[in-house]
């Protein structure tokens, strides 16, 4: 029998089931690895950017409307389904959201137009708005006192498949054109089977999310003020971040093969560097996070980069390289810290938090990739990576978030 209570519901915890200040590792790992498939996926997109380039004689303005179309969607529908969520559980949401996501798959692989791409990237953006508020929950659900730690190694996973997808770009699409998409609708399906698994173990643990009421009778113990503003700053440093991303993960390729003259698929396996660098150093900052205060942490990835990405623009390729793993690695903690740092100011509000932030990282990227674009086809790809050098600077606003201790109980 599956238990219904719901998470602001006072009832007795199941004698079966295990306290929620315990952290269930297996179901952590598992949305990290549901993550990773979801991510391989995604990041498939970006990866053949230089195949639909040439293929339908595509500018930098249509591939940033591409990117556009597909984060916009995601990130319009993900503080909606974060919201919903939080008023009422709907555990089986993640098969439904990897669907949509093999649904667009299948479309890509088959698109013969622009629009067709566009609409293809719609379905694997609306796939995305459902998985990553409620994939967080879980993380969050499963965490117990160990939020930071859950963050990661969720974050990781997807680091992990943006990784993976340039590579599997390089050695299956890239070899074998457009239509060898479909192959990855067995990666789809997976991930449809192991979030049938987890969708069952969170309708059986839904007293994990019961937020604790301190004095007053109020989830938040911080004055509105202060959460406000927090809240703000944390916004600007996403922006910093998911920006700065976005050059490099949708422009990369094209930055090293218009300065260097390297080859495609030469380039998808320095993207593929980079974006291991990410995977990396995603998990640092959530444990970092735990022991030392996600103030700190935020600081040191997000400001910590700007040496680095100043330099980057005037080096050669091996350095270029070096210095890719380097920003990918310091930058890469900074979102784990953000996301619980803001599900610690509004603990009642893990879906709304997540589904704000997951939206805004993909609506800032992607309207940041079509301005970006629009500034390559006007002044060249490496202008582009010589403006957005500076958006790291931004992380100078973290002297203004207030010290927010994470409760040890």
């Amino acid at each position: 029998m599956q238990e219904t209570i719901a998470p602001d519901e006072p009832a007795a915890m199941p004698a079966t089931t295990r306290p929620a200040t315990d952290t269930v590792l297996t179901l952590i790992f598992a949305i990290s690895a549901a993550h990773l498939l979801n991510d391989t996926i995604q990041a498939l997109l970006p990866s053949i950017y230089p195949i639909l380039k040439n293929s339908y004689q595509l500018s930098f303005t249509q591939l940033g409307l591409i990117t556009f179309t597909f984060q916009l969607t995601a990130s319009l529908l993900q503080p909606l389904v974060g919201v919903i969520t939080d008023r009422k559980p709907l555990p089986y949401a993640l098969p439904v959201g990897m669907t949509l996501t093999l649904i667009g798959l299948i479309s890509l692989a088959n698109a013969g137009s622009f629009p067709a791409i566009l609409i293809s990237a719609a379905m694997i953006g609306t796939g995305s708005a459902v998985f990553h508020p409620e994939a967080s929950r879980i993380a969050f659900m499963a965490a117990g006192k160990r939020r930071g730690l859950a963050q990661s190694v969720f974050q990781v996973g997807g680091n992990a498949g943006s990784a993976i997808g340039p590579l599997m770009a390089a050695l299956v699409i890239v070899p074998h054109g457009q239509h060898s998409i479909i192959a990855f609708s067995a990666v789809a399906l997976l991930g449809v089977v192991i979030l049938s698994f987890i969708g069952r173990w969170q309708s059986k643990n839904f007293h994990r999310m019961k937020p604790k009421v301190k004095a007053g009778g109020s989830h938040t113990v911080y004055p509105r003020k202060t959460v406000a503003l927090a809240l703000a700053v944390l916004v600007a440093l996403t922006f910093s971040k998911y920006v700065y991303l976005s050059s490099l993960t949708s422009y990369y390729t094209f930055y090293l093969i218009d300065r260097f003259h390297i080859s495609v698929q030469s380039s998808q396996y320095y993207l593929f560097l980079l974006l291991a660098a990410v995977a990396v150093g995603t998990i640092a900052g959530g444990p970092i996070g735990d022991r030392i205060g996600r103030k700190r942490v935020i600081w040191a990835s997000i400001l910590g980069v700007a040496p680095f990405s100043l330099l980057l623009p005037h080096v050669g390729l091996g350095m270029t390289a070096a210095l890719s793993v380097v920003i990918g690695l310091v930058l890469a903690s900074a979102f784990s810290a953000i996301l619980v740092y803001a599900q610690e100011l509004l603990p009642g509000k893990v879906g709304m938090i997540a589904g704000l932030f997951f939206g805004l990282a993909f609506g800032i990227a992607g309207i940041g990739s079509a301005v970006l674009g629009k500034v390559a086809d006007m002044h060249g790809i490496n202008f582009v990576f010589q403006i957005c050098a500076f958006l790291p600077l931004i992380g100078i606003l973290t002297v203004f978030l207030p010290d927010v201790e994470t409760d040890k109980d």
